[in-house]
């Protein structure tokens, strides 16, 4: 599956309700906002970037990080989820990459910060095959992990 097949596009009026129809399984559920929240909160918060994922030109994840630094001096990324019925083939791993080269021409963009519940042994697999360090940083359930870039 070539990184190539995947693709991400700014939320819009075409793709943001099949954003609304994409499920998680259930475990992951327990760790994340449903992507019509993420959606709502980017309305009301206007530096929250939200994204569609494609795979072959079908809306198969969601995204959103922030444009503007928060805690640990970072950028974060607020969401990534696939849907249930397209994980394991690499795609959140390809949007992911997509949405870090993204993030990366931000201005001052030297860390880009994400968090996730511990217990989410996928989240922390993807991060860590990115590159992103565990500092130690926690925030309530949340982890938060660091990749610094080399601007």
């Amino acid at each position: 599956m070539g990184i190539d097949r995947v693709k991400i596009e700014e939320l819009n009026e075409e793709n943001w309700y099949e954003c609304c129809q994409l499920q998680l399984s259930e475990k992951q559920a327990e760790y994340i906002e449903t992507n019509a929240v993420s959606i709502a909160q980017s309305k009301f918060e206007s530096s929250l970037k939200p994204f569609a994922i494609y795979y072959k030109d079908k809306v198969v994840g969601f995204l959103m990080y922030n444009t503007v630094k928060e805690e640990l001096n970072g950028y974060w990324v607020f969401r990534i989820m696939i849907d249930k019925n397209f994980q394991g083939k690499g795609i959140g791993k390809a949007a992911t990459k997509l949405m870090l080269s993204e993030m990366s021409k931000l201005p001052e963009a030297k860390k880009i910060v994400v968090g996730y519940h511990s217990e989410n042994k996928e989240a922390h697999h993807l991060y860590a095959s990115l590159g992103f360090i565990d500092n130690g940083d926690r925030f309530g359930k949340e982890m938060a992990v660091i990749k610094y870039l080399n601007n």
